[in-house]
């Protein structure tokens, strides 16, 4: 008899419209089988410390037009790439210290971060923002604790090996955007479902 995981691990960006198509591609295939589990525990993959600086706005834009126009025209309604923050790190530490509460609390704040850039083109770093987030789930936030678990986080990620974000991360083995599959041509991006992949990882999920 298969039994779900209580939770899968994800490293990823805030910023990075890649991993908002993975998350969401794999909570809608988690509740088309009814299924309250396995969790996401999304941790901190701050491409801003891993690449030395934020990505830039323009280039954002530019993944979230490919992505709509090829995989995914359902998302990235509001997408504003105006208020695409130059830091990520104040959301990051709101989703640690929902992450301190439980991993259901966590992983709804995690995707609420999200949807509140790519679906209503809000400013994630506003402080507005995110006191609005965290009052809808009773968080409240100490900046140091969090700030910690970022960090340790991103330690932590890099100690594995994590290619990009969003990585997920089973038994072990680690699954790079296991949802697509993307070529860079000539410098534009070819996007397309990668259904292979996508189902070996839901079935290690649910195994």
């Amino acid at each position: 008899m298969n039994t779900v995981r209580a939770a899968v691990e994800v490293f990823a960006d805030m910023t990075c419209p890649f991993a908002h198509v993975g998350l969401q591609r794999f909570v809608t295939r988690r509740a088309e089988r009814g299924s309250a589990g396995p969790v996401l525990r999304v941790r901190a993959w701050p491409l801003e410390l891993v690449n030395g600086a934020p990505l830039e706005p323009g280039l954002v834009a530019q993944h979230v037009e490919e992505l709509r126009a090829q995989i995914a025209p359902d998302l990235f309604r509001g997408f504003d790439p105006d208020v695409v923050p130059t830091s990520s790190m104040p959301a990051f530490e709101l989703a640690a210290a929902a992450y301190q509460v439980g991993d259901g609390r966590g992983e709804r704040v995690s995707l609420a971060i999200r949807h509140a850039l790519f679906e209503e083109g809000l400013d994630i770093a506003a402080p507005d923002v995110l006191e609005g987030i965290a009052a809808s789930e009773a968080i409240t936030l100490h900046h140091g604790d969090a700030k910690r678990i970022v960090l340790d986080d991103y330690e932590e990620g890099r100690r594995r090996g994590v290619r990009g974000s969003p990585e997920f991360y089973l038994d072990g083995r680690g699954w790079y955007c296991p949802s697509l599959r993307i070529e860079n041509i000539d410098g534009a991006l070819t996007i397309e479902p990668d259904t292979e992949a996508v189902e070996a990882f839901l079935a290690a999920c649910f195994a």
